[in-house]
């Protein structure tokens, strides 16, 4: 019988900040990554891409950010996370030129992970919802390998929404400052994913030249790996593990991030 409990090989616990307190998911050993679950929550899918990292030679750190966590993706499911995430001050879902206040919670985790998983630093992977929390996070130090998986906020309605990042001035001067002195940034989306506008990885490029890494995946209609025109989760429910598919390029490109930034 299959277990019934697809996040049972993860310890739990939690962690409290400044007066909040999320249920975390840990496992592994190495150097630390947060999984910042994408919409719906962290689904069986988020939680296998996990166990990737985990075999991979990380402590996979993943804190419960919104849904249910262990649930399984469906169309009502997403909608409601979807709604109750739009409505929560977290996450500035439509802030332009505003860092989600859920990072200073993000940033306190990710300082303690590093602390009881040593190593030169801490990977973060944000997906979907989450993605641009990886940029904001940036700010500190000890984040050296910040991935942006479909980065969907600030929700692209309008022209400078779709262009914007969703981190304040001052934070993506220090950003920029991070990047000129070695710091490297890594997205992923899909060409014709609308959560995911091409203005907003034009704009990374523009502030973090060459120290921003796109990876964008064609889904325009007729091409050559029949990527859906509707895929959206690079990582998860859209990646198609075969070699020589662009998903799986894709994830091995992250692996490979981490591996250069985290263990050298």
């Amino acid at each position: 019988m299959a277990d019934r409990d697809p996040l049972s090989d993860f310890t739990t616990d939690t962690f409290t900040d400044r007066g909040v307190t999320r249920t975390v998911f840990r496992q592994g050993a190495g150097p630390a990554v947060l999984v910042l679950t994408e919409m719906p929550g962290i689904t069986p899918e988020v939680a296998g891409f996990a166990r990737r990292l985990v075999a991979a030679g990380y402590t996979v750190v993943m804190p419960s950010l919104f849904g249910e966590p262990g649930r399984p993706m469906s169309v009502g499911y997403v909608a409601r996370s979807m709604f109750s995430g739009c409505v929560s001050r977290d996450f500035a879902s439509f802030a332009l030129d505003r860092t989600s206040p859920i990072t200073t919670w993000l940033l306190a985790l990710a300082r303690e992970a590093h602390a009881r998983a040593g190593g030169p630093g801490v990977g973060v992977i944000g997906m979907c919802f989450t993605g641009g929390f990886a940029l904001g996070m940036m700010v500190d130090e000890a984040v050296l390998a910040p991935v942006l998986s479909q980065p969907s906020l600030p929700l692209g309605i309008g022209k400078t929404r779709r262009r914007a990042l969703g981190v304040s001035d001052a934070d993506l001067a220090a950003l920029k400052d991070r990047a000129a002195r070695g710091a490297c940034v890594l997205g992923l989306r899909f060409t014709k994913d609308p959560l995911v506008p091409a203005d907003r990885f034009e704009t990374l490029r523009r502030e973090l030249g060459e120290a921003f890494i796109g990876v964008e995946i064609d889904s325009s209609p007729g091409n050559p790996h029949d990527v859906p025109r509707t895929a959206h989760s690079v990582l998860t429910e859209h990646l198609v593990d075969e070699p020589g598919h662009p998903t799986r390029a894709a994830l091995d490109q992250v692996l490979s991030f981490l591996a250069e930034r985290l263990t050298g």
